[in-house]
C-alpha cells in the first residue's frame, strides 16, 4: 500500500473545489443563456400576438364597413334607373305636370332620394365632381370639352355619378373634362386626361 502524504490531501480538495465550482458556473451559464432564449421567445410571442390583434381588429372592422359592397352595387342601378325614369321626362311635361303623373314624378324623386340617404347611412356617399379637379382615383373621363372659361383639367359633366364606400371607390363617376383652358397649379405628377 501506498500512503499519499498527508500534504497532498489539501491540495487534492482544493482541485476537486475548483472543479465543482466551474461546473457550478458552467451549469449557471448555460441556465443564463437558456433563460434569455426563453425569454426572447415569450417577447416575440407577445409581440405576435399582439400584430394578430390588430390585425384582427382592423379586418373585423374592414368586414363591417365593406360587407355591403355587392349589394350596394347593385342597388347603384336602380338609383340610376330612377334617376334616368326622371331624366327621361320632357321639360315642358315636367313643369306641366299635374294629378296622378305629378304625383308619380313626385314618388320617384322620393324614391331616388330615400335610397341615396339609406346608402349615406351605411357608408356609401355619392360623389358629384362637377366643377371639381379630375382625380383618376375617384373619376374615369369620358371624353374631353373645349372649354377655355374653365382650368384645363376640370370636371364639366357628369354623365354618371360615382359613389365611395368607406375611402374605397365602389364606382367612379363617368365625367367629361376640360382642355384647352388655362392649366391648373402642379398635379403632383398626375395629369388631367391623357
Amino acid at each position: 500500500m501506498t500512503d499519499k502524504p498527508a500534504h497532498d490531501a489539501p491540495q487534492a480538495d482544493a482541485a476537486a473545489s475548483e472543479k465543482t465550482e466551474a461546473e457550478i458556473l458552467a451549469v449557471i451559464e448555460a441556465l443564463n443563456v437558456e433563460n434569455a432564449s426563453l425569454k426572447d421567445k415569450a417577447l416575440r410571442t407577445l409581440a405576435d400576438m399582439e400584430n394578430l390583434r390588430r390585425r384582427t381588429e382592423k379586418e373585423v372592422a374592414d368586414a363591417r364597413t365593406y360587407a355591403v359592397t355587392g349589394f350596394a352595387r347593385d342597388m347603384l342601378t336602380v338609383a340610376d334607373n330612377a334617376r334616368r325614369g326622371i331624366e327621361s321626362i320632357p321639360a315642358d311635361a315636367l313643369s306641366a305636370a299635374e294629378g296622378p303623373f305629378k304625383a308619380l314624378i313626385e314618388g320617384v324623386e322620393l324614391i331616388e332620394r330615400d335610397l341615396l340617404k339609406t346608402l349615406e347611412r351605411h357608408g356609401i356617399k355619392k360623389l358629384d365632381p362637377k366643377g371639381e379637379k379630375f382625380d383618376p382615383n375617384l373619376h374615369q373621363a369620358m371624353f374631353e370639352v373645349d372649354d377655355s372659361s374653365v382650368t384645363a383639367g376640370t370636371v364639366t359633366q357628369v354623365v354618371q355619378s360615382g359613389f365611395v364606400i368607406g375611402e374605397r371607390v365602389l364606382r367612379p363617376a363617368l365625367v367629361g373634362v376640360a382642355k384647352g383652358g388655362p392649366k391648373g397649379p402642379a398635379n403632383n405628377g398626375v395629369d388631367a386626361v391623357a
